[in-house]
């Protein structure tokens, strides 16, 4: 099983009324939410952990992990209201205005922190939950918990506008859940935001060299890369006309994870040396998977069939 633990929201994604006008329209999304997703399409077994509400937006949310195959069984509920994202978009790229004082998933605490059995492999962290408190610490802790037994991966997915005024220490944390996870994957955009300037293989190493074994680079239509002390392997973007690039990168980190759970090297051992063929399949899996997602309206990562 591979469980993952973030954020869950509802995008409003702007759309055109019948009547002409334009308008918003709910959609379950949020970048964790989103890989649990995908997971569950791309045939792996998948689990969600997240603060959700007991509210109508927190029904979508559930209905939708349900109908994608995903395991609800470790959602800490709550009467709190569901965080909500306005989205943006501008030739196909998104921006986001977020509403998410007191919220389900913005006070998860560490007292809802899920006993875990020994059947879940591997833990997904990432997104804006790991931004504010309380959640934040409790998503941290929860990886420190889990990270000396079960393979850890972390995507930041940074969004700047999030966390003006934060960045100290929102950078600390991210540092800190780094050092401790066996994958890291960022876009090249996330990747210079953290580590400046540079050739991407060589920032990505000295990202390695803090502890990860392997990190995943999206660029963009270009394609994506895995690089680790020794290794660097990329594979070119399938060429798709974009509708948005809405919850591509999400789409990918499970493709990757799919692919390493499908090749059975999801646990300490396997992710610390894995051969070239594994990663090239997984950058594959990743790059294919995001490439259906962004070919369409919203997050809607595809099912295996698709591929």
């Amino acid at each position: 099983m591979i469980l993952s633990c973030g954020e869950a929201l509802i995008d409003m994604l702007p759309r055109t009324a019948t009547t002409g006008e334009a308008c918003f329209a709910p959609y379950a999304g949020g970048a964790v939410f989103n890989t649990a997703i995908a997971l569950g399409r791309l045939g792996a077994p998948s689990a969600f952990f997240s603060g959700v509400s007991n509210d109508m937006l927190g029904e979508i949310l559930t209905e939708t992990l349900t109908a994608s195959k995903v395991d609800t069984r470790y959602l800490a509920r709550s009467d709190r209201p569901t965080t909500v994202a306005f989205v943006k978009l501008v030739n196909g790229q998104a921006t986001y205005a977020f509403y998410d004082e007191a919220t389900a998933g913005r006070m998860l605490s560490p007292e809802q922190l899920p006993e875990l059995p020994a059947g879940v492999a591997a833990l997904f962290f990432g997104g804006i939950s790991l931004v504010n408190d309380p959640a934040a610490s409790t998503y941290e802790a929860l990886q420190a918990r889990e990270a000396g037994a079960r393979v850890t991966m972390i995507d930041p997915n940074i969004r700047p506008g999030f966390i003006a005024g934060k960045e100290d220490a929102y950078r600390a944390r991210i540092g800190r859940m780094i050092g401790r996870a066996d994958i890291v994957k960022l876009s090249d955009e996330d990747l210079h935001w953290l580590e400046g300037t540079g050739d991407l293989t060589a920032l990505a190493r000295g990202i390695v060299a803090r502890g990860p074994k392997v990190v995943f680079i999206t660029e963009g239509a270009k394609g994506a890369r895995a690089v680790t002390a020794t290794q660097d392997r990329f594979v070119a973007a399938t060429p798709v006309t974009v509708a948005d690039t809405v919850g591509a990168g999400d789409t990918f980190n499970a493709g990757v994870l799919a692919a390493l759970h499908a090749a059975g090297v999801l646990t300490k051992a396997g992710v610390a040396a894995l051969p070239d063929a594994v990663l090239d399949q997984a950058l594959s899996l990743g790059t294919r998977a995001a490439a259906v997602t962004v070919s369409r309206a919203g997050a809607n990562p595809p099912w295996t069939h698709e591929l």
